[in-house]
């Protein structure tokens, strides 16, 4: 691909339509597929814009969430590769999108250096020549989908059980595989064995004899050990990882899957020390996996490594790609202010460009039951917060995409719906707790959000598409990192930024990406040690060996962790700005702030 970063899926609306913003300049980006209802509302959006014809796909139809999705999949391909034959026609006049495509590369790359010289050429037939060989170089970046492998609601008609090839995971894969996209499906959220086993149905995912692939697999992953189980998986049906994307467990936006204190320098640092076992070991089975299916192949297909998660300037991502050896890396929460790119609704926008870092925080609002990264200013939780006071909690539950709680229901419903909360809260208040219990368990109850219409609301109020009785609030789930950038951003600026043009960050106070993820795990510990101890003064009996040697396992990594910083400061050379003297300091100040924890684990080890 022309560029060393990726953008990735962000929320469920905000990169919706980002292939139709940033492909046409070789950027890749990934679009969530898990609400075919937002699909459909921007494919009839993006069809009138471009004079498209468009017939609406009703829910009630036969594999309506699929079809959708296929819909809108071949529409952005079809909107994407016009945009690219039109930029191909183009002059090599400033201000074009053709001079855009190559002044946005990186001076290092092949393409920019071609383009350079090409600048400097008097016109005539070498010039044009050269600028006829540049234009066959501009190649649009990839539309990535994402699903979410454990949000597969099973579907109901009339209380019959469509069955598992209905279930929202499933049909969201097939509405992917179905589409005439050439790209890759984008697999997080855990392991989803009834997932994996129907992507074997799709022969797109088998490659040719030299192991081109219509359609790819990259796997979302958190540490080396969910990798290898994972890929070993799928590769004894024949399917092949084309990439690894390693998330940090808690530096990032979205859902937080934090690991057991295992930080980002050791984990890609075993993936690098791994990387050709791992190729090797994963090949074997593959191969005979395909030899079972009568699969013949001669070339032995690629598979890349990447990260992201809490990468704020193009010194760390200089550092990733080379001291990791990373294919790319991954930027998204910088660039939820950048207009061009995503779609914020102007409030949002200005209320995250002025933000601080304490309007960011890990909470437990997902009715997924998983640490989500929160906006305080956001103005979802305003209205959540609205309507407690009018003691009216909880959301309607239109989308059903999150039903997963039985506890007082036969069907699944979703934790932040008003019927869920009105019947917890009673159950609650029946149950004979201590006054500042009850208070701290109805809080837990009132803090889950609905992000099913949260998460899309500010594209429709931001293209004019809101319908008259929509919500108005919007959830919006930025990494920690966002704190650092201040203001609205063009794209050129952004992607300046990261190939190191310029500094949107210059004269800002920051740790970097691998301090800031270590300060985040190490509250994250302290948190989590915090309400061991407030069980402990509700119930004695409630000690859990398993819960101790948990924490104390999660400790002794985080100090591994540190260790392997320390060691690769001695290795490094002198002047590398990630470990500069301040970043050195900043990290032995984290060190010191785990003091407490020891006393804390200490106390817990003693108790019986």
């Amino acid at each position: 691909m022309p560029h060393t970063f990726h953008i990735p899926v962000l929320g469920l609306a905000y990169s919706i339509d980002t292939p139709l913003k940033v492909a046409k300049f070789g950027i890749s980006s990934v679009v969530s597929i898990v609400d075919d209802e937002l699909c459909e509302r921007m494919r009839k959006y993006h069809s009138d814009l471009n004079n498209e014809p468009y017939v609406t796909i009703h829910k009630s139809e036969t594999d309506s969430r699929a079809r959708r999705i296929t819909a809108y999949l071949n529409l952005l391909k079809k909107l994407v590769d016009n945009q690219i034959e039109s930029i191909k026609k183009q002059t090599f006049d400033k201000g074009t999108e053709l001079c855009s495509y190559f002044e946005f590369l990186d001076e290092n790359s092949i393409q920019k250096k071609f383009y350079n010289v090409m600048l400097n050429l008097p016109f005539g037939r070498k010039r044009d020549a050269l600028e006829n060989q540049l234009r066959n170089e501009v190649k649009a970046g990839s539309i990535d989908v994402n699903i979410m492998a454990k949000v597969d609601k099973v579907n109901f008609a009339d209380s019959l059980n469509l069955g598992n090839e209905n279930t929202d995971a499933l049909a969201t894969l097939r509405g992917f595989a179905n589409s005439e996209l050439q790209s890759s499906v984008v697999i997080s959220a855990g392991l989803n064995p009834r997932l994996y086993s129907y992507i074997e149905d799709f022969a797109d995912f088998y490659p040719d004899a030299e192991s081109n692939f219509s359609k790819k697999i990259i796997l979302k992953v958190s540490d080396y050990r969910s990798a290898l189980i994972q890929a070993k998986m799928l590769a004894k049906k024949g399917l092949w990882v084309s990439e690894f994307r390693i998330e940090s467990g808690l530096n990032c936006g979205g859902h937080a899957f934090a690991t057991e204190g295992f930080l980002l320098g050791p984990i890609l640092q075993e993936f690098k020390e791994n990387r050709a076992i791992l190729m090797e070991e994963l090949w074997a089975i593959y191969l005979s996996a395909l030899n079972q299916k009568n699969i013949d192949i001669i070339t032995k297909p690629t598979q890349k490594i990447t990260a992201q998660g809490g990468i704020g300037t193009s010194d760390e991502h200089n550092y990733l790609m080379q001291t990791y050896g990373l294919d790319a890396a991954g930027w998204g929460s910088p660039f939820l202010l950048v207009e061009e790119a995503t779609n914020v609704d102007e409030e949002t926008l200005t209320n995250l460009a002025e933000a601080t870092e304490s309007d960011f925080y890990l909470s437990n609002s997902s009715p997924l039951g998983i640490p989500f990264n929160n906006f305080k200013k956001s103005t979802a939780e305003k209205e959540r917060l609205h309507r407690i006071s009018k003691n009216r909690p909880g959301s309607p539950c239109t989308k059903k995409y999150l039903c997963t709680n039985t506890e007082f229901t036969e069907q699944p419903i979703c934790t932040a719906s008003r019927q869920y909360q009105n019947l917890k809260i009673k159950a609650l208040k029946a149950s004979a707790l201590a006054e500042n219990e009850l208070k701290k368990q109805i809080d837990l109850v009132t803090e889950k959000v609905c992000l099913c219409e949260g998460l899309c609301s500010s594209i429709y109020i931001k293209d004019e598409i809101l319908k008259s009785k929509e919500s108005r609030a919007v959830s919006i789930c930025p990494g920690p990192n966002l704190a650092y950038f201040s203001k609205k951003y063009s794209l050129k600026e952004m992607v300046d930024h990261i190939y190191g043009k310029t500094n949107l960050l210059e004269n800002v106070n920051r740790p970097n990406l691998f301090v800031k993820e270590l300060r985040l795990y190490i509250d994250y510990l302290k948190k989590d040690i915090q309400g061991f101890n407030d069980e402990l003064k509700i119930n004695i009996n409630c000690i859990n060996q398993k819960k101790k040697n948990y924490l104390n396992k999660f400790h002794s990594q985080l100090m591994k962790g540190i260790d392997f910083y320390r060691e690769s400061i001695q290795k490094a050379d002198c002047d590398l700005k990630i470990w500069s003297e301040e970043q050195v300091r900043l990290l032995e100040e984290t060190v010191f702030s785990i003091n407490a924890i020891n006393t804390q684990l200490l106390i817990l080890s003693q108790t019986k």
